[in-house]
């Protein structure tokens, strides 16, 4: 295995640096065990700008939702 490894090194060291980093991205690519987690992130996150966008949620500047949270705190 060591072997294959080191060509596999060498060979990749030739592509260039767009081509590694896309080589790169696929490879941690295949090691997420559970894509189901990472669809139903983007199918939540998804419906979540949907409704943003239709107005059936509104959205709220962040220093107003800190302020709401630290008042519900006390």
């Amino acid at each position: 295995m060591g072997n294959q490894l080191e060509l596999l090194e060498a060979e990749a060291l030739k592509l260039t640096a767009g081509e590694r980093a896309a080589f790169a991205q696929l490879l941690l690519a295949s090691l997420d065990e559970d894509s189901e987690i990472e669809e139903a992130w983007a199918a939540e996150t998804e419906r979540r700008i949907a409704d943003i966008e239709s107005g059936v949620s509104q959205v709220i500047p962040i220093a107003d939702a800190l302020a709401q949270v630290r008042a519900a705190l006390k």
